[in-house]
């Protein structure tokens, strides 16, 4: 069985599309063809105001969830493969606007019925509200994935996902689990980089690595209470954004200097996830999401993590910039079957959902 997992995450970079084969021989799947499509200038803007309240959010929420919808149904038609089998599913996360578990809910943009329409094709969509209706946090949804896929029973793991929000699955060797959100990945990193340089990101974290560690303000940045919550947690825009960072600011330091702090936040934040909250700091760590490509950041994690084997997930053969797109058709997997999706250890959840509500073709 074929399915295409779409992801376009916290960063608002874009969308990225996977055609997964699963079966007896890939139970995690298989990966056949991946595609990327970046946002437009415009589409990013426009979605990036819509994480505010802002004159006639609803009509234009619902106009961006149908533009999104086109943009998703661009991508699935993308992927091919000479040797895939029809295509049960699009899985498609859509685009956070809002995420408030602590309210009960959470607002993934895209119009689902739309993108059936347009793919002539099953679309399971909405993953995240059916974990939140059961008190969970509806996020992270990947570290059941992560589990399926990466458990060695002669040694423990982590996995590391740096995409806009950073988060970690614990995988044990005994098979227990263990995930959350660490806080801030590339989002405040990009941010601060578009404002100052006007590129979209920090290309191998050179502009961050030019400057210098400024030790208040970091430590003003590690004061944030989200980082001393104990797990499940998740966290988005609504905590950590450029409004938090400029308030937490004198105003005097020289930009490259903020870029190099807020690449320590992120670096920090991830190892003390880990020393803290797993059962034990696990011996290998493997990374995936844009911030893999980030030699700053990662050259950081070592020196947080000096005995700890860091690598792309890669090297398990689940490429990194795929990764999370690729556990989305997993998760679809998971619906077509009636399995549950989400780990209740992971989310708070009461317990073990079938995710996704399911519009068919």
């Amino acid at each position: 069985t074929c399915l295409i997992g779409l992801m376009s995450g916290t960063s608002l970079d874009g969308v990225d599309a996977v055609l997964v084969e699963f079966g007896p021989r890939f139970p995690a799947g298989q990966q056949l063809a991946s595609h990327y499509l970046p946002y437009p200038a415009d589409l990013r803007t426009r979605l990036l105001n819509l994480h505010q309240p802002g004159y006639d959010e609803l009509h234009r929420a619902a106009g961006l969830a149908n533009e999104l919808a086109s943009l998703y149904a661009q991508c699935a038609a993308a992927l091919r493969h000479p040797d895939a089998l029809p295509i049960a599913a699009i899985a498609c996360h859509g685009q956070t606007i809002r995420h408030r578990p602590d309210c009960g809910y959470t607002l993934q943009l895209v119009n689902a019925a739309l993108l059936a329409e347009l793919s002539r094709t099953r679309v399971i969509a909405d993953f995240r509200s059916r974990d939140i209706a059961a008190g969970g946090q509806g996020a992270p949804l990947v570290p059941a994935f992560h589990a399926a896929a990466f458990h060695d029973p002669a040694n423990d793991r982590a996995v590391v996902n740096i995409g806009g929000i950073a988060n970690l699955t614990h995988i044990a060797a005994d098979g227990g689990i263990g995930g959350f959100d660490c806080g801030p990945g590339n989002m405040l990193l990009d941010a601060w980089c578009a404002r100052h340089t006007g590129q979209s990101y920090d290309r191998g974290g050179v502009w961050g690595a030019s400057g210098q560690v400024l030790p208040e303000l970091l430590a003003r940045l590690l004061a944030h209470p989200f980082f001393t919550a104990v797990p499940p947690k998740s966290a988005g825009r609504e905590q950590f954004n450029l409004d938090w960072l400029d308030h937490l600011r004198t105003g005097h330091e020289r930009p490259q200097d903020v870029q190099a702090t807020l690449t320590q936040l992120t670096a920090l934040t991830i190892a003390h996830a880990l020393r803290d909250h797993c059962p034990a700091t696990p011996r290998e760590v493997y990374v995936c999401g844009g911030g893999a490509h980030n030699d700053a950041l990662i050259g950081q994690l070592r020196k947080e993590l000096p005995a700890v084997q860091i690598a792309l997930t890669d090297t398990l053969g689940y490429p990194a910039d795929w990764l999370e797109a690729h556990a989305f058709a997993w998760l679809g997997w998971q619906t077509l079957l009636g399995q549950p999706g989400n780990r209740t250890e992971v989310t708070g959840a009461r317990h073990p959902c079938t995710l996704g509500a399911i519009y068919p073709p």
